[in-house]
């Protein structure tokens, strides 16, 4: 419940206190007095979007804050606990608004999100403007009314899950056919290609090797002939045997040589050995140098194969193995899509019927929320003097969707016997204004804890048919909160508490404020409102004749 509301610098309201109280609360006053910039005020402490300028000229910065009652089981309490915000019985919202724009809110003294505030507005206040019926006259909006009506939530949370299955089956099975039908468009390429490379089986780093033997054997005949020559020149008949020949000569002498020769001895045998090392390691090169010219052949056409394919499909000579992969297993879906289009099929089959048993759920209880609906309406428009209208929740077959697949539209007839059509239609101003305020409170009765703000809900009606609005307004407030905005005196004189708005203009500026009336002060505001500017005794004399009736 709203107790209390403090405006700083707001618009054309310096500074404005109001404490509210349970029951029908009723704001009049003349056209431009201000009463909307007070539900301006409230809607910019609960964070909802609207002006986009509202600081006072000449003030740095606006300030509103508004303060609850919260009733042990009141929903706020679990929004609050979510957010980390301390769960106390009274609920203070502040939020101030520089002159530059930047606005800044507070829970009980800790600073909040405008998205928290907007989360707790949605349990202290529903707010019904003046041009709420748009949205009673717009058929896309009546399927959501329904649907607040039927507290049918969990089917439709059940719906919207069965649907994005159904549509993410649909999309896998749509994906996996447009790959089929993109592979079997190259499956010859495909076939070509696989058989190709399988045939070739190319290694990493093949082409490297083949290139380095290649190169090595183009060498080979252009090296060996002189390779072999050094070997001649090192063998038996070449140095070696020299050698041997001087060794033999020198071992002959040496007894007569008294030690001489014994140091040129040893570095000829260790000479011998080198040159026996060195003659090994030539001959080693000589073997590998000896090749098949056929081979040169072999590796050459081995080697322009790999490129060659490298080339064809442009990738390296490395990653045509794995190139080769990806093309066998492009071929392994399309050989087995048989099986996945099969298995995708049934899935989309089973979402398919999933979504149908959900929507038919869904469609059932909207069904057999629609008769309540019809019924509730019939009771709350007797009291509104609408006793001969029709009401009826007309449902009809949609475009499946994630919201089910029901058309819901609100169709009137104002008398008797005549068919039931659209509302805008069929019903008169004041008649959409009535409309509107029964469907407003079979929509709100399970809101318990709830402030509802009626702003000019009674416009387009007078005489006994506003009574009649102001009447259901009072009913509708017992035991909660009402704030309603009127011009009417048969809704105003009904109310439990009566504040008029006024404003006051002089040469530098125009304030807007707020009077509480008591009995007496409340008498004259009603007069005013039945004589207009001159307030007769005759005025006064209706006026109390509409409080005590």
């Amino acid at each position: 419940m709203l107790r209390g509301l403090d405006i700083r610098d707001m618009l054309i309201i310096d500074r404005l206190e109001l404490a509210f109280q349970p029951g029908l609360n009723v704001l009049t006053g003349e056209t431009g007095a201000g009463k909307s910039i007070l539900l301006d005020s409230l809607g910019f402490v609960l964070g909802w979007r609207g002006r986009a300028e509202l600081v006072r000229q000449g003030a740095e910065q606006g300030e509103v804050t508004a303060w609850f009652d919260l009733p042990v089981d009141h929903p706020a309490r679990a929004i609050l606990k979510d957010a980390g915000l301390e769960v106390e019985d009274e609920l203070i919202l502040r939020r101030i608004n520089t002159r530059e724009g930047r606005k800044t809110a507070w829970v009980n003294d800790r600073r909040v999100s405008g998205e928290v505030l907007r989360a707790l507005s949605e349990t202290l206040v529903e707010l019904h403007g003046q041009h709420d019926d748009r949205g009673l006259l717009n058929p896309r909006g009546h399927r959501q009314m329904l649907d607040a009506f039927a507290g049918v939530q969990a089917e439709l949370t059940a719906t919207q899950a069965a649907w994005r299955a159904l549509s993410a089956a649909g999309k896998a099975l749509a994906s996996a056919e447009a790959k089929i039908a993109e592979t079997r468009a190259e499956e010859d390429y495909l076939r070509h290609a696989v058989t190709e490379l399988d045939a070739l089986d190319p290694e990493a780093g093949e082409e490297a090797t083949l290139d380095a033997q290649r190169r090595l054997m183009q060498a080979a005949e252009k090296i060996r002939a002189d390779i072999a020559k050094a070997h001649d020149a090192l063998s038996l008949q070449g140095a070696e045997g020299l050698i041997n020949d001087a060794s033999r000569w020198l071992q002959g002498a040496a007894d007569k040589a008294e030690g001489q020769l014994d140091g040129p001895l040893a570095a000829i045998e260790a000479m011998m050995l080198s040159l026996d090392d060195a003659q090994r390691g030539i001959e080693t090169c000589l073997e590998a140098l000896s090749f098949d010219p056929f081979a040169l052949e072999q590796a050459e056409e081995r080697l322009f194969a790999i490129r060659g394919l490298a080339r064809k499909h442009d990738v390296l000579p490395d990653d045509l193995r794995g190139f080769a992969d990806d093309l066998r297993a492009r071929l392994a879906v399309l050989d087995g899509s048989g099986a996945d289009i099969k298995l995708l099929s049934d899935q989309l089959k089973t979402a398919q019927a999933d979504y149908d048993t959900a929507a038919g759920e869904l469609r059932a209880a909207r069904q057999s929320a629609a008769g309540r609906l019809d019924r509730a309406m019939a009771a709350e428009l007797a009291p509104l003097k609408m006793e001969r209208a029709v009401f009826v929740t007309a449902m009809s077959d949609a475009d499946p969707g994630p919201d089910g697949i029901d058309a819901v539209a609100f169709t009137v007839a104002t008398n008797p016997g005549a068919p039931t059509g659209p509302i805008n239609k069929i019903a008169s101003g004041g008649e959409l204004s009535r409309f509107l305020l029964a469907l407003k409170v079979c929509l709100t009765q399970e809101s318990d804890g709830l402030t509802l703000i009626f702003d000019e809900i009674d416009r387009g009606v007078g005489g006994a048919t506003a009574d009649a609005v102001g009447r259901r307004l009072a009913e509708l407030a017992r035991g909660g909160q009402v704030l309603v905005v009127t011009h009417s005196p048969q809704v105003a004189a009904l109310g439990g508490s009566h504040w008029r708005v006024e404003k006051h203009q002089n040469d530098a500026e125009t304030l807007s404020t707020v009077v509480a009336l008591d009995p007496a002060a409340r008498i004259d505001e009603i007069a005013r409102m039945l004589s207009g500017d001159t307030v007769t005794q005759a005025a006064r004399e209706a006026a109390k004749a509409l409080i005590k009736a």
